[in-house]
């Protein structure tokens, strides 16, 4: 087995809500996963990364991504979006539906079925720079019935693409589609807002209320908002996840995140880009949302990193997202920008900086170097023995 000692880290962010920081200055890392987390270890490692006085945090997720197949985008038309999210600081995607599959039919049940499966399977052979993209969402199509929802989920589907960009409009009809869903373990998202593509539907609290999600997508608008007295009540009325999104509206995110806070109700924020969308491809979208709240709330910067990292990972029903042992090793290593006023990544996202990310680990494999998309780190790492950065990582 391959082992890794992480050490002279400045702060362990941890990903938990309830104690965001961790105890200890190093983590051992060994075949793939986090063996033990503390002050001053000396384990005897195959090999030795100084990240000299840096922050770790979990690497990010990205609760709410448009895949299709491989790493293109037919939206954008652009090559390289997931390798390029990995650059800041993402290891996890979570698909909210492969909608944008050009010549996708509608209203086609057995179509909807199709796509779902093969993009499951496709993702589960294809990690892009090592990123883990939870792929394959059922849309909700006209027709689809219990034996449907257990066809797929049999072929390993467990999610559902946001409700009101399929064919079904009706609430009472989603709602019977969503029940059965979660009859077999999936987990389910609703689009609300404004209608984003041509064919969606603009959803509502009512909406949301009556088809009972899991997850509550862009609550912020994807990209239209729904009027901050929805928010309220979703929030108030409901213990479904809230996700906000980098494609949404950037007052309602922040109304939402005071919201929760104020109703200490954080661990029921998770974060998503929207993207590809007609917005862009946002490979910074996930770390820049978390800077964006840090910066315009009171909220700490290393809760709001849990937002995008643990909370998710426990919604979902995910390992990775926390740092501690027996957890999968999906580890982002920065720091302030080089020329930032604040001294560590959790400055910066407090005053609003892009942190410099210097390393993203995933499954205990530095995947990424020094980012070439977020600013350079103040600080550089240094490695010993069997750890190899890719090219520029140190």
């Amino acid at each position: 087995m391959v082992s890794i000692l992480i050490k002279n880290i400045g702060k362990i962010v941890s990903g938990k809500i309830e104690k965001p920081l961790a105890d200890g200055d190093s983590i051992v890392v060994r075949d793939g996963v986090v063996e033990e987390v503390g002050w001053g270890l000396q384990t005897k490692a195959d090999g030795v990364i100084d990240v000299n006085g840096m922050t770790v945090m979990p690497g990010l997720f990205d609760s709410h991504v448009h895949p299709v197949f491989g790493d293109f985008t037919p939206r954008q038309n652009t090559l390289g979006f997931i390798e390029s999210s990995v650059h800041g600081g993402v290891t996890t995607m979570i698909s909210a539906g492969e909608v944008h599959l050009p010549g996708r039919p509608r209203g086609d049940k057995e179509a909807a079925k199709a796509l779902a499966v093969l993009a499951h399977k496709t993702f589960k052979n294809l990690r892009p720079l090592g990123a883990k993209v939870h792929a394959g969402a059922l849309l909700l199509e006209k027709g689809l019935d219990a034996r449907d929802f257990e066809e797929v989920a049999r072929a390993g589907v467990w999610l559902v693409g946001e409700v009101g960009l399929g064919s079904v409009q009706d609430p009472d009809e989603a709602a019977a589609m969503v029940e059965m869903a979660h009859r077999n373990g999936m987990k389910v998202v609703i689009h609300t807002g404004g209608a984003s593509i041509p064919g969606s539907t603009i959803v509502n609290a009512d909406v949301v209320l009556k088809v009972k999600p899991d997850v509550v997508s862009h609550i912020n608008g994807g990209p239209t908002s729904p009027p901050l007295k929805d928010i309220e009540r979703i929030i108030s009325e409901t213990s479904y996840a809230v996700e906000v999104v980098q494609c949404g509206n950037f007052r309602s995110m922040i109304e939402t995140v005071r919201l929760l806070e104020r109703s200490n109700q954080l661990h029921r924020l998770i974060i998503g880009n929207d993207a590809p969308s007609g917005t862009g491809v946002l490979p910074l979208g996930i770390i820049r949302t978390v800077s964006f709240i840090a910066s315009n709330t009171n909220i700490a910067a290393e809760k709001v990193v849990a937002a995008a990292t643990g909370n998710t990972a426990r919604i979902f029903g995910l390992r990775e997202g926390v740092i501690e042992p027996g957890r999968p090793a999906d580890l982002v290593v920065a720091d302030s920008p080089y020329g930032s006023v604040a001294t560590d990544a959790l400055g910066a996202f407090s005053v609003g900086d892009i942190p410099g990310i210097a390393m993203v680990m995933i499954d205990g494999k530095p995947r990424v170097g020094r980012s070439r998309m977020t600013p350079p780190p103040s600080r550089q790492l240094r490695v010993e023995g069997a750890v190899h950065l890719p090219e520029g990582g140190h």
